[in-house]
């Protein structure tokens, strides 16, 4: 399944694996709500809540869709965030990973603090 999330300077598309957190974040779109930035990831409050999942991880690859539970939000990390060693994508806590983003992640970049960001399904 794929979703489109977009913000005012681009957009993308990611595809999602077939998880119990995915299955809760499709069947809740259209979702909107602002951007926050912690170095290079993306992330935004969803209001949905989700049970860690066992393959939740912490150090993800660039580009990873995840959904971090204790901040009940969505986190795409593209590059090293503040707790990164070295340039690994290391999220602020073990995440359930939903899927990954199509094409190039660090489009990302473009996302500025507090833009509103739509999360929809592709048809």
């Amino acid at each position: 399944m794929k979703i489109r999330i977009s913000w005012p300077a681009g957009q993308l598309t990611a595809t999602l694996d077939e998880t119990p957190t995915s299955k809760t974040l499709t069947e809740a779109l259209p979702l909107s709500s602002s951007a926050h930035t912690w170095g290079e990831e993306v992330y935004f409050d969803t209001r949905l809540t989700a049970a860690l999942e066992p393959d939740a991880q912490q150090v993800v690859d660039p580009g990873t869709v995840a959904f971090w539970t204790d901040g009940d939000a969505l986190a795409l990390p593209y590059g090293p965030t503040p707790i990164s060693r070295g340039g690994e994508c290391r999220l602020a806590s073990p995440c359930n990973l939903l899927g990954r983003i199509d094409g190039d992640p660090r489009v990302l970049a473009t996302v500025r603090e507090g833009d509103p960001i739509r999360v929809e399904l592709v048809p």
